[in-house]
């Protein structure tokens, strides 16, 4: 198998295990609930806790790579994702949950963000589309097998083996990384900026944790406020701090380009909608509907299938119609089939809740290809990792922020009514917030010019530099 493909698969191995641990816990919130004692909303705290650690662990990820070895780092990310869900496994009450699955995103961290900088420097700039496409239809797999899988496990078995599952697939991951990936390295070694570590990632943590936990009871609310106002201030520190260091640990500077700070700020705020989804959904058919974790992944899993359907046209799409054009309308498309699902009751046909997943899946999807793309298209290969780090903290942090919004909106409606039970209708204005929180992204994508990413999209003529440039 050509470079080109086998680099890619390799890296979906991880994102496989990654997507596929996502989406099989998400089916299982209310099982998982029921047997540790706690309320299943506040397991929002077991989806947070482990995007946060990513989101603060990220800014290492390059330094990391350059100085001791893509191949290293990546094999050493598995093994820390693979230990931090064998304690899922064994966890007994919601703190020993929340703090296996910090284990895992300290994982998580370094695999996804190590992965794609490999294919990045690996993959000439033409061909970066269908790359992308490569490492994310095996990916997808995960998603699409994941919400079955784990609802026929949690109701024919125990929701413990949904994490075991991972050991058997990180070990796989680490052999082929061992025989497939090069030990890229930077030339030159940065001096690694710690206080800028410290500084990101107790703004980020305490900002996104705080609203994470607010309105749940979980922590006195004074130490809630504490928290956002002590994040918020640790972020303040850190831009300035940023702006005295050469090399500090988020490049901030990267937002310059037009292209990546577009992408980077636009796909925040379309995440941050579309992110509550994979935690409302499952949450409002169980809990709401009355349907068993096995139903629900069965109609969840259609989501995916949508998406693995659209890599195949992706790269086309963008050639016919550009980034530009595809972002803005495709922002407003996707929003609205996130709508949709508040018009889901009981009574809803099966076969129309899959419809609409299934081609709501189909332009989510292309929007992610878009944006992930994009954002590298005047990134300069000595910058990479770096914008590879931001990229991936802004991801993070966009649907941590995304599921703390979608169940604050749920919490503010059960309180609303009074503070009773759960039930369906407490979770349509939900997706009606964070689909409108979606649409709103299309007026940062319109302000990419026409031609942005013409290269990538293949649009424009083949450039006069040897056809093996690497992406700068």
């Amino acid at each position: 198998m050509p470079a080109n493909r086998i680099v890619p698969l390799i890296i979906a191995v991880a994102l496989f295990m990654e997507n596929m641990d996502s989406t099989v816990i998400a089916t299982s919130l209310p099982a998982i609930a029921a047997d540790i004692g706690a309320n299943p909303l506040a397991l929002k705290l077991a989806i947070t806790s482990y995007l946060l650690s990513l989101a603060i662990f990220i800014p290492a990820s390059g330094w990391t790579a350059d100085r001791f070895g893509a191949r290293t780092v990546f094999r050493a990310a598995i093994g820390v994702f693979v230990i931090g869900s064998i304690g899922c496994a064994l966890s007994s009450s919601l703190t020993d949950f929340v703090i296996a699955r910090i284990v895992q995103g300290m994982g998580g961290a370094m695999m996804t963000p190590v992965g794609r900088m490999v294919l990045v420097r690996s993959i000439p700039k033409r061909e970066l589309i269908n790359a992308m496409a490569w490492v994310t239809v095996p990916a997808l797999i995960g998603p699409i097998i994941g919400p079955p899988v784990g609802g026929f496990i949690t109701t024919y078995a125990t929701w413990h083996w949904i994490f075991l599952i991972n050991v058997p697939i990180g070990l796989a991951g680490i052999a082929l990384a061992t025989r497939y990936v090069e030990d890229l390295r930077a030339d030159e070694h940065e001096r690694f900026d710690m206080l800028g570590m410290v500084l990101a990632g107790l703004g980020i943590a305490g900002v996104a944790f705080g609203f994470s936990v607010l309105g749940l009871n979980f922590l006195p609310w004074t130490v809630v406020a504490g928290l956002i106002v002590g994040g918020a201030i640790f972020m303040a520190a850190y831009l300035l701090h940023a702006r005295r260091t050469p090399v500090p640990a988020l490049d901030l500077t990267l937002f310059r380009l037009p292209t990546f700070g577009v992408s980077v700020a636009g796909g925040f705020i379309f995440r941050l909608g579309i992110g509550a989804l994979p935690f409302l959904l499952p949450l409002m058919l169980q809990v709401g509907f009355g349907m068993t974790p096995f139903q629900s992944g069965l109609i969840t899993f259609a989501s995916a299938v949508g998406a693995m359907t659209m890599k195949i046209a992706a790269a086309r799409i963008l050639r016919r119609f550009g980034f530009r054009n595809v972002m803005v309308a495709n922002a407003v498309v996707s929003a609205c089939f996130l709508a949709a699902c508040a018009t889901f009751t009981i009574d809803t046909p099966v076969v129309v809740m899959l419809a609409l997943l299934l081609v709501g899946g189909f332009f989510r999807s292309l929007q992610f290809t878009s944006i992930n793309t994009l954002a590298y298209a005047e990134v300069e290969n000595a910058r990479v990792s770096r914008a590879t780090a931001l990229v991936s903290v802004a991801q993070q942090l966009a649907i941590s922020s995304g599921v703390a919004f979608g169940a604050l909106a749920v919490e503010f409606v059960v309180h609303w009514r009074g503070d009773q039970p759960l039930q369906a209708s407490d979770f349509q204005p939900a997706f009606v917030a964070v689909a409108v929180i979606s649409a709103l992204s299309m007026f940062i994508f319109m302000q990419l010019p026409a031609d942005a990413g013409a290269e990538l999209a293949d649009r424009i003529p083949a450039p006069t530099e040897p056809s093996d440039q690497r992406v700068g």
